[in-house]
C-alpha cells in the first residue's frame, strides 16, 4: 500500500471529510464522463478512475509512481479501465472527450507544457477539468506550517483564470468548498431536492478552483452539490475532536513525561555544572600555582646562574693563589738551595746543622707538598661539587679557611726555621769566637 504523505489521497488512511473532498470532483465529473473517453491524468491511487469508469465507456488513467499505479490496479481492476506509468507532460495520444487533472497541476514545474499537452490530445469537442487549491485560502490554512514542499506553483483566481484562457477558448471557473447544510434523508432511499439560498461563493475565500475548459463552446453547467453516504459532518467533526483529543492527551502524558525526564536531566546538569565550577576552581588554583612556581623557578634559575658565576670567579681566584703558592714555594725552595749552599761553602762545621736544616727543609717541604696535594684535592673537590652551588661555595670557604691556616703555619714554620737557624749559627759564631758571647 503507498504511503500517505499529506498529497496523495489512500482511502482507509485519510478521514473521510478529506477522501470527500476529492471524491466531490470525480463525482462531478461523471457527469459529463457518461458513454465517453476519459483520460485521468495524475490518478493517484486510482480512486478516482474506479468513479469515472462507472459512466464511461472507456478511461485511461496516468500517473508518475509506479507504486501508485500498482495499487490502482490490484485494487480497482475493470474492464474499461486501463492503468498506467505515465509523465503528465507526456500524455498518452488521445483523443479523449473527457480529461480530469484533479490537484495535479501546482505539482509541475513545467505547468505550462502541461496545459499545451491537454489541449493537443483532448478532442475537438471535448472538455478539459483541471483543478487546483486557491493559492490565498491554502496559505492561510497552513497557518505556520510553512510552505508545502510538494508544491511548485500555486495559484490565485485571476491569475488561474487568465493561464487557462491562454490555451482553452472557453472557460468557467468553478468555485469548490466544504459547505454547512442540514439534510433530510429517508433510511429506505429516494430522490433528492435540493435548495440553496441565492448568495454565490467568492473566489478569495474558496478552497479550490475547478477550471472546466474546452475549445468550443461550453454547454450549460450548474451549480453542483454532493452529500457522500459519509457526510454527516457534526458526526465526523465530534469523531474527529475525540481524535484529537485522545491524541492531545497522549502527547500531554508523553511531555509531561518528557518535563519529568527534563526535571531530571537539568539536576544531573546542574550538579555537573557545580563539579564543573568546582573543577574550574581547581584548574585556576593550579594554574596560580603553576605561576608562582614558574616564577621561583626562574628566580631560582638566575640565582643559580649568579651563583655559577661566582663560584668561577672564586675558582679563578683560588686557581690564582695556588699560582702565587707555587710561585712562593719555587723563591722559598731557591732561597733555601742558596742558603745551604753558602753554609756548606763558608761552614763545614756546620754540617750538623746543615743536616738538621736539610732535615727540617725536607719536612718543611714534604709539609708543603702535603699542603699542594691537599690545595689539589681542594681544587679537584670544586670540580666534583659543581652540581650544588651552596656546597661548593661552602668548600671553597672552608678552603679559603685551610689556605689562610696553613700560610699562618707555613710563616710559623719559616719563622721559626729563621729563628732557629740564627740561633744556632749564633752559637756556632760564640764557639769559633766569629761572634761576640751576650
Amino acid at each position: 500500500m503507498p504511503e500517505f504523505t499529506g498529497e496523495r489521497v489512500v482511502p482507509g488512511l485519510v478521514d473521510a471529510n478529506l477522501l470527500n473532498e476529492h471524491l466531490a470532483r470525480y463525482r462531478f465529473a461523471a457527469r459529463f464522463a457518461r458513454g465517453r473517453r476519459v483520460l485521468d491524468a495524475g490518478c493517484g491511487t486510482g480512486y478516482g478512475s474506479a468513479e469515472l469508469a462507472r459512466e464511461a465507456a472507456e478511461v485511461t488513467a496516468v500517473d508518475l509512481s509506479a507504486e501508485a499505479v500498482e495499487y490502482a490496479r490490484e485494487r480497482y481492476a475493470a474492464p474499461n479501465l486501463t492503468f498506467q506509468t505515465g509523465d503528465c507532460l507526456s500524455l498518452p495520444d488521445g483523443p479523449f472527450d473527457l480529461i480530469v487533472a484533479f490537484e495535479v497541476i501546482e505539482h509541475l514545474a513545467e505547468w505550462p507544457k502541461f496545459l499545451l499537452e491537454a489541449r493537443r490530445v483532448l478532442a475537438p469537442e471535448g472538455i478539459f477539468l483541471v483543478s487546483t487549491p486557491n493559492r490565498l485560502y491554502y496559505t492561510e490554512s497552513r497557518g505556520t506550517s510553512g510552505e508545502n514542499p510538494f508544491h511548485v506553483h500555486e495559484f490565485e483566481y485571476e491569475e488561474y483564470r487568465a493561464r487557462l484562457e491562454e490555451h482553452f477558448p472557453h472557460v468557467a471557473i468553478l468555485l469548490q468548498n466544504h459547505v454547512e447544510g442540514v439534510a433530510f434523508a429517508s433510511a429506505a432511499g429516494g430522490a433528492w431536492d435540493a435548495e440553496a439560498d441565492g448568495a454565490g461563493a467568492k473566489p478569495a475565500s474558496s478552497h479550490f478552483f475547478l477550471g472546466v475548459c474546452s475549445a468550443r463552446p461550453l454547454p450549460a453547467i450548474s451549480s453542483f452539490v454532493w452529500v457522500p453516504a459519509t457526510g454527516n459532518i457534526l458526526r465526523e467533526r465530534e469523531h474527529h475532536i475525540r481524535l484529537l483529543a485522545d491524541e492531545v492527551e497522549k502527547k500531554t502524558g508523553w511531555l509531561n513525561r518528557s518535563r519529568e525526564e527534563l526535571d531530571e536531566r537539568n539536576s544531573e546538569f546542574e550538579e555537573l555544572l557545580e563539579r564543573v565550577r568546582v573543577l574550574d576552581a581547581q584548574v585556576e588554583e593550579r594554574n596560580r600555582w603553576a605561576l608562582a612556581a614558574r616564577e621561583l623557578a626562574e628566580e631560582r634559575g638566575r640565582r643559580i646562574v649568579e651563583l655559577q658565576e661566582e663560584f668561577r670567579r672564586q675558582q679563578a681566584r683560588h686557581l690564582e693563589i695556588a699560582q702565587e703558592f707555587e710561585a712562593k714555594l719555587e723563591e722559598l725552595e731557591e732561597v733555601n738551595r742558596a742558603k745551604s749552599e753558602w753554609a756548606l761553602e763558608r761552614e763545614q762545621q756546620l754540617a750538623d746543622t746543615q743536616r738538621h736544616a736539610l732535615e727540617t727543609e725536607q719536612r718543611l717541604t714534604a709539609d708543603l707538598n702535603g699542603r699542594i696535594e691537599a690545595l689539589a684535592k681542594c681544587v679537584a673537590k670544586l670540580d666534583e661539587v659543581e652540581e650544588t652551588v651552596i656546597e661548593r661555595t661552602l668548600w671553597a670557604q672552608g678552603l679559603e679557611r685551610e689556605l689562610a691556616e696553613a700560610r699562618e703555619q707555613l710563616a710559623e714554620r719559616i719563622a721559626r726555621l729563621k729563628e732557629l737557624q740564627a740561633y744556632r749559627w749564633v752559637r756556632t759564631g760564640v764557639r769559633l769566637g766569629l761572634v761576640p758571647e751576650v
